[in-house]
């Protein structure tokens, strides 16, 4: 078999001295958006792309925005043995199921994009959110990627934890479209429901807010307040915008300059001075953040595209630190900005 691409060799087969990868539930949203980036990847190689359902088809007949881009097929096989890291792009709840079942070498490394490991406990799997774990992502074995709500709140208040700010209730609301809900059909996701409509759904029950409260108690040292997450499900493919609400008398030039410094060193998080908005980030691996003070409340807006900072993005972000190269290799991606 021959690919027109070549970071997309014959089943098996790698460049030497590159990344070699395997992906699990290679067929959904996130396992399209991965394989898009690790075809462009100046130093991956995909070795499998594993979906049972469609083992033999072409890849790029299920994720047709990648025609004309490789020739690579799906496969039930799993040779974990000739490759250097395997992401899984499961559904939540299933990862820690597969583990039980299968055995991967010991000197593979694993990034699992679904939420069984994010919570610390009876495993070694380091929390991926480079703006606070960098230094042990690099030393990671296996990284449990945040969630793409979580990664987007985070980004929008983890400054504030840092300034010890989190001590009363903090209003959230964020707004995600219709790819977060992933790509199998359903009764919220199609589109002559999803159209000119908008609704709530989880409202302060969230499965991300367990880890956006383990990365702020990290940060500040403790978290007494709530964090009263409200989710929308928004007319639109892909991105979140969040709104934070802070009660603080910290002066706002302090603020802005304490969220400056916290994210002067991050790959992809910036702070904006001016208002931001969506288009901005769509397509890119970014997190865009901006402060304003109304009053004693402190409006943080944040950012993010879900399937790629807020998942694959991240992900690969994450396979980079792990393996030591240039933590941007891949993603320098153009926004979608008009």
């Amino acid at each position: 078999m021959t690919n027109n691409n070549n970071n997309s060799l014959p089943f098996g087969e790698a460049r030497r001295g590159s990344i070699r990868v395997g992906v699990l539930g290679a067929a959904g949203y996130t396992g399209g958006e991965l394989i898009r980036l690790l075809l462009n990847h100046p130093e991956a190689e995909i070795v499998f792309a594993n979906s049972e359902s469609n083992a033999g088809n072409l890849v790029s007949d299920v994720h047709e925005g990648l025609i004309g881009d490789t020739d690579l097929r799906f496969t039930d096989e799993m040779p974990f043995d000739q490759v250097d890291v395997v992401f899984f792009c499961f559904g939540h709840g299933k990862s820690e199921a597969f583990l039980k079942e299968h055995t991967i070498p010991a000197n593979v490394k694993i990034i699992d994009l679904a939420q069984d490991f994010r919570i610390k406990g009876d495993h070694d799997y380091v929390y991926g959110l480079p703006e606070i774990n960098k230094e042990d992502i690099q030393k990671a074995q296996h990284v449990a990627n945040p969630g793409c709500f979580a990664t987007c709140i985070q980004v929008a208040l983890l400054p504030a934890a840092y300034l010890n700010l989190l001590k009363e209730d903090v209003a959230v609301n964020a707004i995600t479209g219709s790819t977060g809900a992933g790509q199998k059909p359903g009764a919220t996701t199609h589109f002559s429901w999803r159209n000119n409509n908008l609704s709530i759904y989880k409202p302060f029950t969230h499965q991300h807010i367990a880890e956006i409260r383990q990365s702020l108690k990290q940060v500040q040292g403790y978290l007494d307040a709530d964090i009263d997450f409200i989710p929308y499900r928004g007319d639109f493919a892909r991105g979140i915008f969040c709104t934070a609400v802070i009660k603080t008398p910290a002066p706002v030039e302090d603020v802005i300059e304490a969220y400056k410094e916290f994210y002067q060193e991050a790959a992809f998080t910036h702070y904006s001075d001016k208002s931001i908005d969506l288009k901005q980030v769509v397509n890119t691996n970014k997190a865009l953040v901006h402060v304003e003070k109304y009053g004693n409340k402190l409006l943080v807006t944040s950012a993010i595209d879900n399937l790629l900072k807020g998942a694959v993005g991240q992900a690969v972000q994450n396979m980079n630190l792990m393996f030591g190269i240039d933590e941007t290799a891949g993603l320098r991606l153009k926004a979608s900005a008009f």
